[in-house]
């Protein structure tokens, strides 16, 4: 079976926890565009969803879905989105797409984060395989840059990229995240950053994982 059948088996798994009558939070990124075409046969039972990138709004205008900005609601039923890598505990790297930040936002509104992955996507430790993406104000890039350095990382400038909120990636290699929280809140305090792309303040409840015996849920 190859990654996006995989993928796609992992979004419509999802499905089953979208409630009628709710608003969905939905992310950002290939595994999650599954999820969107899946959620459009839903699109008649649930009030519409909450979006973390403008392209996950666009796809689901265009299914006719509703779309409600994060401003308009108090909560969440569910958070659907996938990741670059992800821990047994459900700790994750996200931010390959660059929403990283629209993504904690969305997701911190939820009662539950549903992860929706393929098996590529599994890890013991974070940063085994994937670069650990963080938004940084422009004029910050820099002065952060030296931070992460110190901090042991090789960060990089992730050139012709600019976030939905105008600011710019630094994706930070040879970092293997043995402590995640900690870690995050660490460079979540450098001056400049808006946050940096590890979810363990907020980790996944349900990881749903695309593989070639079928859709594997860990929760």
């Amino acid at each position: 079976m190859d990654q996006l059948s995989m993928k796609k088996q992992a979004a419509q798994a999802a499905l089953k926890y979208v409630k009628a009558d709710t608003i969905v939070g939905v992310g950002s990124g290939s595994t999650v565009n599954c999820f969107i075409d899946a959620l459009g046969s839903m699109k008649g039972q649930i009030k519409g969803a909450v979006a973390a990138s403008k392209e996950s709004e666009r796809r689901l205008r265009e299914l006719g879905i509703d779309v409600f900005d994060a401003n308009e609601v108090s909560g969440l039923d569910v958070y659907i989105d996938g990741a670059d890598e992800i821990t047994p505990q459900g700790y994750m790297i996200k931010g390959g797409g660059a929403a990283l930040t629209r993504e904690k936002i969305v997701s911190s509104l939820a009662k539950k984060f549903i992860c929706i992955v393929d098996k590529s996507k599994q890890v013991d430790v974070l940063g085994s395989t994937f670069a650990l993406p963080v938004e940084v104000i422009p004029m910050a890039r820099s002065y952060v840059a030296r931070q992460l350095v110190a901090l042991g990382g090789s960060p990089e400038y992730r050139e012709g990229v600019v976030t939905d909120n105008g600011n710019i990636i630094l994706d930070v290699y040879n970092f293997k995240i043995i402590e995640p929280l900690k870690m995050e809140h660490t460079i979540n305090n450098i001056a400049g950053v808006v946050t940096n792309g590890i979810f363990a303040q907020r980790f996944a409840n349900v990881t749903i994982v695309g593989t070639p015996e079928g859709a594997k849920i860990i929760e």
